[in-house]
């Protein structure tokens, strides 16, 4: 994750929806901190509330949203993620995720791709048990 954090772009993150957000008014959360919150609810597949449950307990994932220290109180109520994605819509939405792709630009050339599926959820169906 600190190697990670150190790949991504995040100022061209920022300059990208600094214009979601107004000078005025309450502050906002800072844009790599949800950012870097929705990648991680993406890379990990958890929801909104258990991404950041699960923050408050790892160093790794706080780092990677641009904390400095460690921070034993949640970055803020899970609900703001339904507020952001409006804002950011679809393609905002694609434009983060595109930044994790942009890391291996070779990866779009490759003729061949293996994938290992033996961890994939099989859809087994259990018989009740008889009385």
């Amino acid at each position: 994750m600190v190697k990670l954090a150190g790949e991504l772009d995040w100022s061209k993150m920022e300059f990208e929806f600094q214009n979601l957000y107004s000078e005025q008014g309450r502050p906002s959360i800072p844009i790599r901190k949800i950012a870097g919150l929705l990648l991680l609810k993406e890379m990990f597949k958890e929801s909104d509330e258990s991404v950041v449950e699960r923050w408050i307990e790892n160093p790794y994932w706080q780092y990677f949203t641009g904390e400095y220290f460690f921070q034993n109180k949640q970055p803020f109520d899970p609900s703001e993620f339904v507020h952001f994605r409006k804002r950011l819509k679809e393609k905002g939405l694609e434009f983060i995720l595109s930044q994790t792709v942009a890391l291996h630009p070779e990866a779009k050339n490759e003729k061949e791709v293996q994938i290992d599926t033996t961890v994939q959820e099989k859809n087994i169906l259990f018989q009740p048990m008889p009385n």
